[in-house]
C-alpha cells in the first residue's frame, strides 16, 4: 500500500505543479484515483510540507503547492 500512496502522491504533486491550485473534487476527477488514495497522498505531501490544504466553502477543499 505504501507504494500506491507514494505513486499517487507523485501524480498529485505533478498535477499541482502543472495546473496550480485546485479543489479536491477537481484533483480527484483529473487523476482518476479513488478518494481514499487521494486523501492518503495529500496527507503524505502535507506531512512533508509540500502542499497546503484549506477549506473552500462548506463542502470542498483547496490544495496548493507550498513551493515549486
Amino acid at each position: 500500500m505504501k507504494e500506491i500512496i507514494g505513486a499517487t502522491a507523485g501524480e498529485v504533486w505533478q498535477y499541482l505543479f502543472t495546473n496550480g491550485d485546485v479543489t479536491f473534487n477537481s484533483l480527484k476527477n483529473s487523476i482518476k484515483k479513488p478518494n481514499q488514495e487521494v486523501y492518503m497522498a495529500l496527507g503524505w505531501l502535507s506531512r512533508e510540507g509540500k502542499v497546503e490544504i484549506a477549506t473552500k466553502g462548506k463542502s470542498d477543499i483547496s490544495i496548493h503547492l507550498t513551493e515549486k
